[in-house]
């Protein structure tokens, strides 16, 4: 037997803003909102889903250095420069935490400067 991620918890400034930018970003719509978090999740499924749902979850405490995980996505009907440029589009910035530039992914920070990694690989939608 094995366990499976269900949702994805990341305190923010403000819930309002990072719901909209992520859901532009995965193609989430809201499912839920209590205390001031909102829930996001792929339109269809909702919680439960094979793809974990975000709460964005208010806080007013202050972060501290790089944060220990970090999203990664790709690009699911476009190739990633296309991509890359939508993302920043949508508020996305590009964020150095050293690599060298011969990655094969992007480096960016969503608008409160979480960072997330834009990979090459095309995924089916």
């Amino acid at each position: 037997m094995a366990s499976r991620i269900s949702e994805l918890v990341l305190k923010c400034a403000d819930p309002e803003r990072l719901a909209v930018f992520w859901g532009e970003v995965l193609g989430y719509v809201e499912i839920d909102r209590q205390d001031g978090a909102i829930e996001i999740g792929p339109p269809t499924a909702g919680f439960g889903g094979l793809q974990p749902t975000i709460i964005l979850s208010p806080s007013s405490d202050p972060r501290g250095g790089r944060l220990p995980l970090h999203i990664d996505v790709n690009p699911v009907d476009c190739e990633q420069d296309a991509e890359l440029e939508r993302l920043l589009a949508l508020g996305a910035r590009p964020a150095d935490v050293g690599q060298t530039g011969d990655e094969q992914w992007h480096v960016l920070a969503d608008p409160e400067g979480n960072e997330f990694c834009l990979l090459r690989r095309r995924l089916a939608p």
